[in-house]
């Protein structure tokens, strides 16, 4: 049986045919604003290149920047009603207090306070208004609002307040989506709060774009059941993306890096993924990206869920060389992106271009190399020696300790990264140019738990990280993880001495290979 592993990025759609644990056939297409025909090119040249009869494909594994480009481009979102329960304690601060002003009139200014939430240790703060909620219902069917996000404070620890307010808002207004904070983000409630209407507000997109994904495998004749990889490297089913698209915010990266530990076995070591307009560096650690431990911007917004620990700069293999008056040598940020086989020199354009500079260079072999003969030798060799600085700082931010550990290089612009970082070893493996869609195909499934515990009555932490390791297991499971198959990839316990009754923060994440029973 095979896997077909897909990457929709925001210029190329990347595909896979694998077998086991090897790779074969790769395949890069343009994407399509209707994202169904690049699929589909994507993956009937996939399919054709492997050569293997298409009914013997058991799973479809699929990544998108979608979600995250609308966020970004401020384009498909939908207004939302914020509800927060949290009156008396949380009034200085309205729901998305601190939002750039043009996202925030995309979603529409409809935010509530209402009486409730908890203390950390499950306590109510107050008593949930009920009669509040059922007003607030009523304005809400007069706006057009599309979805709700109701947010709790210390919901992460009981989200009984939020199932209840869910409930009266659903007879009150019907069957519009409602979105729990306590189902997203972790303890902070402005950050959560921040996810849980982002994701309120992409909701209509993610049921267009899962029906996209599902129409294109229908029309190539694929009619096993697909998964969408999360930021964390791992999947969760087509019905889970639909209830939840922020949990895909950059797994474009996430999925290269996977793709990279897969492809060259290496478990630790810096990944950098050079594409055409940008290159994305972030770390391993057990084979899956070190996950970011502060709070996250996306478009703007600070949010806390979780989040690979991957930045970007302006390098990649469309990036515009300039030469100032006094000699110096610029790379980027501008780029001709995926117009780079009409503008670069090496393919009969006019715009000089880092793919260009390596190719003078005898560094790669693209294109026409006699189109570049007439490139200046030192302004190569400037253009050159910036590249090289540029991903040398890039890689040694990502450093958190002086041991040397391997540089991974993917990506179709990976042509310029050279053999070595300094001390750093570079390798570029087989297949790099789809590392994304190889790391697509094989994601495993995770389960998360991240909450505070009270430790009084005598409970102890170690049965407090059993009880969250057993929680964390329960939920692998439930989202189709083979139960002999589970291991812990991360175990945190954070005494939170700020707080009374010997609080302490749990923080326990599983994995294992697809293959259980979804929905048991």
């Amino acid at each position: 049986m095979y896997r077909l592993g897909i990457d929709v990025g925001g210029t190329n759609t990347d595909a896979v045919i694998m077998e086991e644990n090897k790779v074969l056939s790769g395949i890069k297409a343009a994407t399509t604003e209707d994202v169904t025909s690049g699929v589909i090119e994507a993956m009937e040249g996939a399919i054709a290149k492997a050569g293997i009869d298409r009914e013997k494909i058991a799973n479809v594994m699929i990544g998108t920047t979608h979600f995250t480009n609308a966020v970004i481009e401020r384009k498909h979102i939908n207004h939302v009603a914020a509800i927060r329960l949290g009156l008396p304690a949380t009034e200085c601060l309205p729901p998305m207090v601190d939002w750039p002003t043009d996202l925030r009139d995309a979603v529409g200014h409809n935010s509530y306070l209402v009486r409730g939430g908890y203390e950390f240790d499950g306590r109510p703060i107050a008593p949930l208004d009920e009669d509040e909620l059922v007003r607030i219902a009523s304005d809400i069917k007069t706006k057009g609002v599309k979805a709700v996000a109701i947010t709790s404070v210390f919901s992460p620890i009981n989200q009984e307040m939020e199932l209840k307010a869910r409930d009266i808002i659903a007879e009150q207004c019907g069957d519009i989506p409602v979105v729990l904070s306590s189902d997203i983000g972790r303890i902070g409630i402005l950050e959560r709060e921040s996810a849980a209407i982002m994701n309120a507000s992409l909701l209509e997109l993610s049921a267009r774009t899962v029906k996209a994904f599902g129409d294109a495998l229908k029309q190539a004749g694929i009619t096993c059941p697909f998964y969408i990889t999360q930021n964390d490297g791992t999947l969760m089913s087509a019905d889970m993306v639909s209830k939840f698209p922020v949990l895909t915010f950059a797994s474009g990266p996430t999925n290269s890096m996977r793709g990279a530990a897969f492809l060259t076995g290496c478990k630790e070591a810096i990944v950098v993924d050079i594409g055409g307009t940008t290159t994305d560096v972030g770390a391993l650690h057990l084979g899956f990206p070190r996950q970011a431990a502060t709070i996250v911007d996306v478009g703007g917004v600070r949010t806390n869920f979780r989040m690979p620990d991957v930045f970007s700069i302006g390098l990649g293999g469309g990036s515009l060389i300039k030469q100032a008056r006094d000699g110096k040598v610029t790379v980027g940020p501008q780029s001709v992106g995926y117009r780079i086989t009409r503008e670069a020199k090496v393919f009969g354009g006019e715009t000089l271009t880092t793919t260009d500079i390596a190719v003078s260079l005898g560094k790669a072999d693209i294109g026409d190399a006699a189109k570049v003969t007439g490139v200046d030798a030192d302004l190569a060799k400037a253009a050159d020696e910036e590249i090289y600085l540029m991903l040398e700082r890039a890689v040694e931010r990502s450093r958190i300790s002086p041991e040397p550990i391997p540089v991974i290089a993917v990506g179709g612009g990976s042509i310029l990264m050279p053999d070595a970082l300094g001390e750093l070893d570079v390798i570029r493996p087989e297949n790099f140019a789809v590392a994304n869609a190889v790391g697509a195909a094989i994601a495993q499934i995770s389960g998360e738990v991240d909450r505070v515990f009270s430790l009084e009555g005598g409970l102890t932490r170690e049965a407090c990280l059993a009880q969250a390791e057993e929680e964390a297991t329960q939920n692998a499971i439930k989202a189709g993880a083979k139960a002999d198959t589970i291991e812990v990839i991360e175990r945190e316990d954070v005494p939170l001495a700020y707080l009374p009754g010997n609080a302490t923060r749990i923080h326990v994440k599983v994995v294992g290979e697809m293959g259980g029973s979804h929905g048991e």
